[in-house]
């Protein structure tokens, strides 16, 4: 059996000292080419592969890598990623990895420089990253780079960055198909709602920016006649504002029986339509926290669509771990499933690693 090769095995066959074969096997230098050349015949010949787990247990090193993600609150898509996060470094306690949180407030420049440098300063063995701007995520990154720190990136794909991966949605694909489901319902349809939770006026991430775009090209190539009325709700407003908001929109658009929120808190708009008794409207929202699978549950929300927040948070973690400490090559575009949840299959949606 190929587990059972032993380094002395090898050394026998190709003429050479243990030592020899170790130092190629751990690409150490100090070995002629003549001798690197006899080991890696043996070693092809043999279909010899090395026990990376046992061999990185054996070097009992610890590991620190880095989260920066945006500050948030309980029922969020983050949440699910720090979930996933922090099961990734439990399952990996054996390997001494360990996972440092940094926060930054969205559309505050400073707080991210801040998380950042903190990151940096820290010389953590890998960083997971969730952009801000361009122009501030470069300026980050760069910096890894000339560091050489491995990075991940969460949320918006910035490939020019060049990350060791990405993960999560195609958020252009992911708006596009939002607008084709949502139109087999509401098909007859001269008015729909595109609810946008913002902080300052401004949607809270690029990810949203890139669905909308994705919704509004189908919208605009299949149902051009129908109106899309934009309702902002701030972010962290109380409870009785939203109702408050969403009674005068509903009355001042009574046409409207149909919206869509591409973030993942469609249950603000969910509660009220329950609270107010209002079942000639429907929503259409994103990922699986408890609060939207609730409103799903009672009918205020016809589907959501899931993003696997805990999977791509533990994907994260795990895909630094095999780069890193396993020293594995790693797959550097993970795009998540599109997966559609109505009242039917929610209660069937798997959120957790397999």
């Amino acid at each position: 059996m190929v587990d059972k090769i032993r380094i002395k095995d090898i050394a026998q066959q190709a003429g050479v000292s243990v030592g020899t074969v170790d130092r190629v096997l751990h690409e150490r230098p100090n070995v002629s080419a003549k001798s690197r050349e006899k080991v890696e015949n043996v070693l092809n010949e043999m279909n010899y592969q090395p026990n990376m787990y046992a061999s990185a247990l054996a070097y009992n090193r610890s590991y620190v890598f880095y989260v920066l993600m945006p500050k948030h609150e309980q029922e969020a898509y983050w949440e699910e990623i720090e979930e996933g996060i922090r099961m990734s470094q439990e399952s990996r306690r054996d390997f001494h990895v360990k996972v440092e949180f940094r926060y930054f407030e969205r559309f505050d420049d400073n707080t991210f420089h801040e998380g950042a440098q903190q990151c940096l300063d820290a010389k953590p063995d890998g960083v997971v990253v969730v952009p801000s701007d361009l122009e501030s995520t470069r300026n980050f990154t760069d910096q890894m780079h000339e560091q050489d720190i491995p990075f991940v990136m969460l949320d918006s794909y910035m490939p020019d960055l060049k990350p060791l991966a990405f993960f999560g949605q195609d958020s252009f694909s992911s708006g596009y198909f939002a607008a084709r489901m949502l139109m087999l319902l509401a098909h007859k349809e001269k008015e729909i709602a595109l609810v946008k939770l913002t902080v300052n006026g401004h949607v809270v991430s690029k990810q949203q920016d890139n669905r909308e775009m994705g919704f509004r090209h189908y919208m605009h190539d299949h149902f051009p006649e129908v109106e899309l009325h934009e309702l902002k709700l701030p972010l962290n407003t109380s409870r009785q504002q939203y109702d408050k908001m969403l009674e005068i929109f509903f009355t001042q658009h009574p046409s409207v029986h149909h919206c869509v929120t591409l973030g993942s808190k469609a249950h603000i708009v969910g509660l009220f339509l329950l609270k107010t008794n209002r079942r000639d409207v429907q929503i259409m929202g994103y990922d699986m926290v408890y609060k939207n699978a609730e409103c799903l549950r009672q009918g205020s929300i016809s589907f959501i669509i899931a993003q696997h927040g805990y999977q791509q948070g533990y994907a994260c973690i795990e895909t630094l771990f095999k780069a890193i400490v396993l020293k594995k090559k790693v797959t550097p575009l993970n795009y998540m499933p599109i997966e559609l949840l109505s009242r039917e299959n929610v209660d069937f949606y798997r959120r957790t690693q397999l």
